[in-house]
């Protein structure tokens, strides 16, 4: 038997061999992958959770700051309505003084 007929056998055998090893570590690979992906995917949800119940605690925030603003915005509009009224009697008595004077 020559060297090319012994590479005609062995060889074909030898690439099957590697190509098995290859396809068996793929595979193990890829389980191992799956289940890091279950794992994340757990990670994700309790965050997720996590999230969504601080997410009331926000609004409640949100609600509260919001009619904070709404009452400061009156009380605002309170007193500059004082203070126009204020001025605009004293434009009033000095006009009344005006046409007396006349």
């Amino acid at each position: 038997m020559t060297f090319v007929e012994l590479l005609q056998i062995w060889l074909p055998l030898l690439l099957y061999m590697v190509g098995l090893i290859t396809l068996i570590i793929l595979i193990i690979l890829l389980i191992r992958a799956l289940k890091i992906l279950k794992k994340m995917d757990l990670i994700v949800e309790d965050i997720d959770k996590k999230v969504k119940s601080l997410d009331g605690a926000f609004k409640m925030i949100d609600n509260a700051t919001d009619r904070i603003s709404l009452i400061m915005d009156k009380i605002t509009e309170g007193i500059a309505s004082f203070v126009l009224g204020l001025f605009n009697k004293k434009k009033k008595k000095g006009e009344e003084e005006n046409e007396e004077r006349e």
